[in-house]
């Protein structure tokens, strides 16, 4: 029987002793509908509704992800939260955003995905307001995803070596940023209206790469 841990300070439930069969079911429930977002790792099961403050830091970390590659002139596909599952590791999970950047050539136009054919996306970003949920890395980790910002007080860029991830001030994904700038665009956000934090981004990330 399942065992039902509740966080409610974050909109969380997690329950363990859960079926694979059991989280495909829900998966198949909720169909496409961005809330909840479910996590799975071998019996865990991780239901969380995302509060305003989160999605408003996921969005801004998107935001800023995509104007960069709108400067640079860099193709890219923003995935959002998209299930991403293994069936075989009895894995899954649906970030806060997900991005194909490098690898987005070989997913374009595909309505799904298929995890044991199709490359995991370049760039996650996850949102962790609370500190009391599932640690997601082994998932991303089982997928083979290279690079994952997490936001809980700062911003963190990881990406993965071998089969653990590791600390990196700079991303490797959107070379010209790292976990300074990132935490800077974040700050200007919170003093400033949405017009204009968006024309002082585009001017700093222009500064940016012109030097």
């Amino acid at each position: 029987m399942p065992v039902v841990t509740r966080q409610p300070s974050s909109g969380r439930v997690i329950m363990r002793n859960v079926s694979w069969e059991t989280y495909e079911k829900l998966l198949h429930d909720l169909g496409t509908r961005s809330s909840p977002r479910l996590a799975y790792d071998r019996g865990i099961l991780e239901i969380m509704s995302p509060h305003l403050e989160h999605e408003e830091a996921n969005r801004v970390l998107a935001s800023i992800v995509e104007l960069v590659l709108e400067e640079i002139g860099s193709d890219f596909l923003n995935a959002g939260s998209t299930t991403f599952r293994d069936d075989e590791q009895e894995r899954g999970f649906e970030p806060d955003s997900s991005f194909y950047i490098q690898n987005v050539d070989r997913v374009r136009g595909k309505k799904r995905l298929d995890m044991s054919l199709d490359p995991p996306p370049d760039l996650l970003i996850e949102v962790d307001l609370s500190s009391d949920s599932l640690n997601k890395f082994p998932l991303y980790a089982s997928l083979g995803v290279p690079e994952v910002w997490r936001y809980a007080e700062n911003i963190e860029v990881w990406v993965l070596r071998n089969v653990q991830y590791v600390r990196n001030s700079s991303s490797l994904a959107v070379p010209i940023l790292n976990e300074t700038i990132l935490t800077q665009f974040m700050e200007s956000y919170a003093s400033l209206k949405r017009p204009e934090w968006l024309q002082q981004a585009r001017h700093r990330i222009r500064s940016l790469i012109r030097h």
